[in-house]
Order: C-alpha cells, then structure tokens, then sequence
C-alpha cells in the first residue's frame, strides 16, 4: 500500500481519530483483516465475523505492530472509528486506486474458471511491470480491498477477481476497483439459491462490462450466448473470444493429450500462434482465451502470449490440482468449489485421462451448494453425467450428495459402480481399500462440503 498519515486514512473513510497521539503517524505495512498477518506500520481492519469480532485482537495487532485499527469504536488502541468497516475498507482502498493514475485494472468474474483465469493473467502480463493479483480466491467486499491495497506507485497492473452474492454486488467491487479491462468467462448456476434464476445472475454479471469506460475493452465469451449478448451493455469495445465463429481470438485444431492439457491454435484476424497449456481441462482453453485478449488489449504481441501461456502453471490450490502418487494413483484435487457446470468439466476431464494398464477411473463427489430448488435435479443430472462418460466408479459423499448417487443407478450404475457414503472418514475408507496402481480419482465438491482435504489425505496416503 501507499503511506498515507491516520489523517488521510480518517479523511479518505469519513472516519474519526480515537485515541491516536500524533494524526501524522503514517501507515506503511500492509492492511490486514486477519491480527496475526499484522507487521510492523500496518493498520489491522477489525471485522465482525459470525465467531469472532476483530475489536477484541485490537491491542495484539498494535502489540504487533500495528499503527492503529480500522474499527467501529474505541479500542483502547489508536484507532479509525467508522461506522461500516467494511465500507470504510472499500473507501480506502478507492482512496488508494486515485493516487495511483498509472494503474492499469484489469477485472475478472464469471460463474466458474474465475480464479485459474486470474492465476493465467498474472503470470502472461508479468512483462508489463509490477503487477498485483489476488492470492487465492479474494473476490468479496473483503477480499478485494485487500488486493487493491496490496498495490502502490510501482504497480502497473491490478487484476481483480469480481464474485458475487446477489446484483449490486460486482457493480459496488467495479466502484472500488474500477477496471479498464473486464472479462466476462460464462453465466452458470453458481449460487442460483441466492440469485433466484440464471436471468438474474447474467445481469449481476453485466455489472462488470456496465462499469467500462469507453475506452475500455470487454473481454466476452463467444460460446455463452448468454455473454455474447452483454456487448449490447457496454460503451467499451468488445472483443469476443471462443471456437465459436463469433470470436475475435479464436481457439483451432483443439487437442488434448493422455494427461488431459490442451493445445490449440490461437487464431486472431492479423496472426496465429500455438499454444500448450500445463493445466489439466479441455476447459481450461476457455480460460486463455480470455487471457489472452486480455493481454492484447494491453499492447502483447500474440507470439509474447502464446509462448507464457505455455509457460503458466496452476498456482491456487484445489483447482485440477493433480498429484501422481509413487504408487502409480494419481489424485485429481478439484475441490475448492463447484457448481453443475464445474462438476461437469470437471468429469469430462476425468473421462479424458487415460489411466495405465488396467487402472479405473474414479470421481468422488459431494454436493454442490447454494443451488436452492434446482438441487436435487442438478445433482441427479451429475449422476447420469458421470455413467454416460464410463466413470468406471463413482461414490457420492454425504446427505446433499445423494441426489448424484440416485441419478447414477437410474442411469443404469450396477454392481457397485456407484455407491453413497455418508461422509469423508467413510469415502475414505472405502478408496483405501480399492484404490490400485494405474486408478486415476477426481475429487470434486463445494467448498463447504470438505472434499478438498479428503484429497489431500489421498495425496498424503502415497
């Protein structure tokens, strides 16, 4: 972050000083929500979480270094008193974002495929100077002032990640963060319990490409007509990316090899390039195809794109995170989030690796979340997903996982192909007591639902 005095932080939050000796003590570290990230000259932001309230680690993040904290009342500390720390959060980081004319933001949402993209951004625009992404997935009314005040005078490039819970809410980020680039990769049902409908979540979504200048550019999926018709929405100029005939940056000749990455021609009007992603998913072309006009928006010559998307590596944890066991099992961690049309990429990238001599493959999947009354269809359809591909065993985890399991046996699973268990510990079992060299296991379910850290003991087992 740039240094800004406790007056500017006030100034900037429409907050007030409390218990702070000298107003010109300035901020240097970075800004924190979590006390135990505290350094030395930071400003700790003290949240009400639904277990905890940051006011109470006030004295332990000055004791740590802290210069004051961002907080609703008086601490007994030196403190920014606000009333919405939350609000005063997205404030300063706003504040910063005004000091820094230079900086060039690029935002990133979409229903799926946000945070490997944004993973994919940071690692192909690394030529045009310092750049700051978000670790992670920090993509909230929290998550994205934290990134934004990770920026300062040096920073040339600023991606920001863009979710969302409800409308309004990826237009609030764009008033924090506003971009120059937005890239729109799909509309899908992620958090259609929230939304009410698809409708409803592809307007939420046009927040980002409302919120373009006209000098701007968006960055639209060609292949989602649902996103293809967000240029009508922007005064920014639009570039359409996909296979479809409608893309301006255009995948061809598509293959994927035994390991299940992608390669294809990078097709524009004016040049080609090849391209061979390390990244694990057919889909993941989608992703770099976004990535890529992202980066010729921004001056990149196609050779310069081509050649780092080859390069770029998974750097977030849980996404197609495969792990070759020495014992020939190779571990497929995919279990950071997931929504129906995850799951489903996710088992047609299941379906495309080829296990060793006799080895099977297997997807073990609990629930997708947040999808109100399309639940039981949604996982249902899962199911029947996972049979047609020839998932040759499938094991549905816990109570909101047992739609898949019903799906699966009406679609003609027999002889145990596919089987409910009630819970990680049993799944478990099971996979330790069947699993062989050559078996290949995708691991997939919402973030909630814990699967992820079943991987990971799959991983450990070895």
């Amino acid at each position: 972050m740039i240094p800004l005095t406790l007056a500017e932080v006030a100034s900037a939050t429409g907050g007030r000083l409390d218990a702070v000796p000298d107003p010109a003590a300035r901020v240097t570290g970075p800004v924190v929500t979590d006390s135990r990230e505290i350094g030395p000259g930071g400003l700790f932001v003290a949240r009400q979480g639904e277990a905890q309230d940051g006011h109470d680690f006030a004295s332990a993040a000055v004791s740590a270094g802290a210069v004051a904290v961002l907080a609703t009342r008086p601490v007994g500390v030196p403190a920014v008193v606000v009333d919405d720390t939350e609000v005063a959060f997205g404030r300063l980081a706003r504040a910063v974002v005004d000091r820094l004319p230079d900086l060039t933001i690029v935002g990133v949402t979409g229903s799926s495929g946000k945070t490997t993209t944004k993973d994919l951004l940071a690692q192909v625009l690394e030529p045009l100077g310092p750049l700051v992404a978000p670790p992670g997935s920090y993509n909230s009314e929290v998550g994205v002032p934290l990134t934004v005040l990770r920026a300062d005078e040096s920073t040339r490039t600023l991606i920001v990640e863009m979710g969302a819970r409800g409308p309004g809410h990826i237009a609030y980020l764009c008033g924090i963060a506003p971009p120059s680039v937005g890239v729109v990769l799909n509309v899908g049902s992620a958090h259609l319990g929230a939304f009410g409908d698809r409708e409803t979540i592809a307007r939420t979504k046009a927040e980002l490409v409302e919120a373009l200048p006209e000098s701007g550019t968006a960055v639209l999926n060609a292949d989602d007509p649902v996103v293809r018709r967000m240029a009508e929405q922007t005064q920014a100029r639009v570039v359409m990316v996909g296979e479809s005939v409608h893309a301006d940056v255009r995948a061809e000749d598509v293959d994927v090899d035994a390991a299940g990455r992608a390669s294809f021609r990078l097709v524009t009007a004016e040049a080609e390039a090849r391209v061979s992603l390390q990244l694990v998913g057919e889909h993941q072309v989608g992703n770099a195809l976004a990535v890529a006009a992202a980066a010729l928006a921004l001056g990149m010559t196609l050779d310069d794109v081509a050649a780092r998307l080859s390069a770029a590596l998974p750097r977030s944890r849980w996404r197609m995170e495969v792990t070759e066991r020495p014992d020939g099992i190779t571990v497929v961690n995919d279990a950071y989030n997931a929504n129906p049309e995850s799951m489903r990429a996710a088992l047609k990238t299941l379906a495309s690796l080829r296990p060793s001599g006799p080895g099977r493959t297997w997807a073990v999947l609990g629930e997708m979340r947040e999808l109100g009354e399309a639940s039981i269809a949604e996982h249902d359809g899962i199911g029947r997903l996972a049979v047609r591909l020839n998932v040759a065993r499938l094991i549905a985890v816990g109570d909101g996982a047992r739609a898949i399991h019903q799906g699966a046996s009406l679609e003609g699973s027999w002889d145990g192909e596919s089987e409910w268990v009630p819970d990680v510990d049993a799944a478990l079992a099971v996979l330790r007591a069947e699993l062989a060299p050559g078996d290949v296991v995708l691991v997939k379910s919402s973030r909630d639902a814990g699967l992820r850290f079943l991987g990971d003991r799959l991983v450990e087992d070895k």
